[in-house]
């Protein structure tokens, strides 16, 4: 803003006083403020009409200076009052225990990230803490090369601390392992129960996807039992089949093995697989909302077998199908060893080519759906099988055995 500047009298400023003719021509004549001939009192006397004029013009000068100096001062504040501010907050937010920050604060520590090294390249997955003395889940995907190549397999912690691990045991048909560090006192997450699962209950996922350690992820239970088959080129014609707990939340490759919990903290799956619509990152399929976890119910059935014993079993009925009918239902192969001898599909009769349309009400559409189902229940459990022979419908219960 340009303002005027008042100049006060200066020095240098020469009065012209007419001097009468018959006034003495003496030194008298210079100014008097640079005069040492008289007191600097007399200067001001009120007898001199010319000094009051002077004093009058020096006092204006110094009250516009003031009145400059206001003025300016408010027309500053109002021009700062209608600026932009910076508004800064010292408020502290507050997490409840039962957020998605709550929850990751008390998951994230018992999450580890498994990584494993051979000549083909290496596999970066995750797993968690399941009991206290260093026993970890993780997907068998995820070790798989590792174990085959005999080569380490290394297990990092939220901390940074690294340990090598070494395989308690894997099951190629659910697509699980375990493995253990020499650790004690070890967070282990509560395992939940995954049968009380409800489509829409939110999730989180937890996990180094892309090898990004610790990252958290949200969503919701998009569906319940999904028959997803997944395979690895590490396997000789041998596939998973999961009975799948389907979530939105984010799952990238290196979330497999994690755990995927609920809203109170608890594990309710282990997130193993993604569908994708192409590349998007290093060559690795990205996320599109579609991931796809074990059931935790059935994968600490299975956990439970690897560290008891090293092995694991699965549900069987005992036949073969034929992968080839396209259904709907699943065809029995038309061979003549279809049929195990002395297996659960034996002694209910069951015989090649009959074709399974249903396991306890649920309609099956395809060979894999019947697996799944049938891999989603334990050993000793009794289902119902409705079938067609021919022409005829049929129905008839049998109890399921354990794999060899």
């Amino acid at each position: 803003m340009n303002m005027s500047e008042v100049d006060p009298p200066t020095a240098e400023t020469e009065l012209k006083i007419p001097m009468s003719e018959t006034e003495p021509k003496t030194p008298a004549q210079t100014p008097w403020w640079v005069s040492d001939s008289q007191p600097l009192a007399q200067s001001f006397s009120p007898s001199s009409p010319i000094k009051r004029a002077l004093q009058v013009t020096w006092y204006m000068a110094l009250a516009m200076s003031l009145i400059a100096g206001v003025v300016g001062a408010l027309i500053g504040k109002v021009a700062f009052d209608n600026s932009p501010h910076l508004i800064s907050s010292s408020q502290v937010i507050d997490r409840a225990p039962n957020s998605i920050a709550g929850i990751a604060a008390r998951v994230s520590p018992s999450v580890v990230e498994v990584d494993s090294s051979t000549s083909n390249g290496s596999d970066t997955g995750s797993g968690f803490f399941i009991e206290t003395n260093g026993y970890i889940m993780t997907n068998n995907h995820v070790i798989e090369a590792a174990v085959l190549a005999k080569t380490k397999i290394t297990v990092k912690l939220s901390n940074n601390q690294e340990y090598t691990a070494t395989v308690v045991g894997r099951d190629t048909s659910y697509d699980l392992a375990v493995l253990k560090i020499d650790v004690t006192g070890a967070p282990a997450l509560v395992l939940g129960n995954s049968n009380n699962v409800q489509v829409g209950d939110p999730v989180i996922a937890i996990g180094s996807p892309l090898g990004l350690q610790g990252t958290v992820t949200s969503g919701i239970i998009s569906a319940k039992n999904r028959p997803v088959t997944t395979s690895s080129d590490n396997t000789a014609g041998e596939s998973a089949f999961i009975d799948a707990l389907q979530t939105d939340a984010a799952i990238n490759p290196g979330n497999s093995g994690g755990p995927l919990v609920d809203a109170t903290g608890a594990v309710i799956a282990v997130n193993s697989a993604i569908a994708s619509l192409g590349n998007s990152f290093a060559g690795q399929p990205g996320s599109i909302g579609l991931g796809f976890a074990i059931p935790i119910n059935q994968a600490k059935t299975t956990a439970d077998q690897l560290i008891k014993t090293g092995r694991s079993h699965y549900p069987i009925v005992g036949m073969s199908l034929d992968s080839t009918f396209a259904g709907p239902g699943a065809k029995i192969a038309d061979l003549t060893n279809s049929i195990l001898a002395d297996g659960p599909a034996s002694k209910a009769g069951l015989r090649s080519g009959d074709i399974i349309l249903a396991i306890d009400g649920v309609d099956i559409a395809t060979a894999d759906d019947l697996i799944v189902a049938i891999r989603s229940h334990s050993i000793g459990d009794t289902i119902t099988l409705k079938y067609q022979r021919g022409t005829v419908t049929k129905t008839v219960q049998l109890t399921l055995a354990a794999s060899k």
